[in-house]
């Protein structure tokens, strides 16, 4: 099960706890990094296996497209197309907003799952962020 969530709703520390689990703890980053100035402008996403969260993803609008942003499955819960189901839960919700596309700054480990969601990679090489190596990648919408 999917939920969205505003920074001032409780359901947003599940995302944090996931995204803390998955980007501060296991991949080193800084969790000054991590969290930044764009959570309260963001529609933050959790996906729970019954009431333990072990997804969490976030959305925003830049420049009129959908940024989708801190894409994070628990170690524990990958390789089941849990990520795959995150990723419909954003794309639905752009729709509703009539964003006409969605970007992403993908990790390069990373490109091809979203690749098979049909995202296409927009940068010419990587480029390194939070000391990670990623692509620029985007996908347009099929409005409703």
């Amino acid at each position: 099960m999917i939920k969205t969530y505003t920074t001032s709703e409780q359901g947003f520390q599940d995302a944090l706890a996931v995204r803390k689990d998955v980007f501060v703890r296991e991949q080193q980053i800084d969790e000054k990094e991590e969290i930044d100035n764009n959570e309260d402008v963001s529609l933050h996403f959790v996906l729970y296996d019954e009431d333990k969260p072990v997804g969490a993803a976030r959305l925003r609008e830049v420049n009129g497209e959908g940024k989708v942003e801190r894409v994070c499955i628990l170690s524990s819960h990958r390789k089941k197309g849990l990520g795959e189901e995150l990723m419909n839960a954003m794309e639905t919700a752009a729709i509703e907003r009539s964003l006409p596309s969605l970007i992403l700054y993908a990790q390069t480990q990373a490109e091809d799952f979203y690749k098979k969601l049909g995202y296409l990679t927009t940068s010419k090489e990587p480029f390194l962020d939070a000391n990670i190596p990623h692509v620029a990648m985007k996908k347009a919408l099929k409005s409703s």
